[in-house]
């Protein structure tokens, strides 16, 4: 699968610089994995998880999770590093953090270039600062990007926001980024729930994301795929209604009207493309599960 035909329910972040973690991953149901060598490994321990990432990447095993990794920012002590050391495995995206602007985008794509084994590397961002979410669109369109990763715990921080189950304080900014992935064609993952154990939140928070219209939700523990996967999915009920919205729309067509009438309520053609992209979005879930 390629970074845009996944279901992308759920993005799990794996530390590094944890062995057993990386190997546990491999078993996982996530639809991603985010690997972290920024705010999940500590400085001393950085050069011993780029190579391990590296390593372990090297060494494959994980089947049809999309592969990201999150290096440190470029401007930092280990950006570099980082870049030279997982260059050589090959992942699907690099995702970097604390981007503010599109410039911070070109230089990652410009050090991709000049590599050969990362001809077909993408770049995700980082959308955590208020500079991030005034400057999506821009972002959005620079050269190589894939997806956006909203870092919710550092956009709140910087806005001096406080934390509420509705997030209503950082609604903006997450419209904002969702804007402009939606007109670059880009992924885009809701931020992380910090309460791992709170499954009743997460899942209301998913269901947020869900209707706001992200693709999935980044987590922090395994325990929080379960709530993702299931929000993130077409339920049984709307591909039932997808299918009969598809069926009565086509039946409509025939008799040469445009537009038809499901449960008392108009199918014209945008319903239609909204409902052949959930039962699209279901076939790639069975098919990913059957791997």
């Amino acid at each position: 699968m390629t970074l845009t035909d996944r279901p992308w329910r759920s993005a799990l972040y794996i530390p590094g610089s944890k062995e057993r973690a990386l190997e546990k991953a491999k078993t996982l149901p996530t639809d991603a994995i985010l690997f972290d060598l920024e705010d999940a490994v500590a400085p001393d321990e950085k050069p011993n998880a780029r190579r391990l990432l590296a390593d372990t990447l090297d060494r494959g095993g994980y089947g049809p999770r999309a592969l990201i990794v999150r290096i440190n920012a470029l401007d930092t002590p280990w950006g570099e590093a980082d870049l030279a050391e997982i260059a050589r495995a090959r992942p699907e995206a690099i995702l970097l953090p604390k981007v503010d602007r599109a410039a911070d985008v070109e230089v990652l794509a410009k050090k991709l270039d000049a590599r050969a084994e990362t001809a077909g590397t993408r770049i995700w961002a980082m959308m955590e600062t208020p500079l991030s979410a005034l400057n999506a669109a821009e972002i959005a369109a620079a050269p190589r990007m894939a997806g956006f990763v909203l870092g919710t715990n550092d956009l709140a921080k910087d806005l001096g926001a406080r934390f509420r189950p509705d997030r209503l304080p950082l609604v903006t900014a997450l419209q904002l980024c969702l804007l402009a992935a939606r007109a670059y064609g880009l992924v885009a993952l809701d931020g992380v729930y910090n309460a791992f154990k709170d499954q009743d939140g997460l899942r209301a928070e998913c269901e947020q994301g869900r209707d706001m219209g992200f693709d999935g939700k980044t987590l922090i523990h395994p325990d929080q795929l379960a709530v993702a996967n299931a929000v993130f999915a077409p339920s049984e009920a709307e591909i039932a209604l997808a299918r009969r919205q598809i069926a009565a729309f086509e039946e409509a067509e025939a008799a040469g009207q445009g537009v038809a009438v499901v449960d008392g309520k108009i199918v014209e053609n945008l319903h239609v493309a909204t409902a052949k992209a959930a039962l699209a979005k279901a076939e790639a879930i069975a098919k990913l599960a059957a791997i």
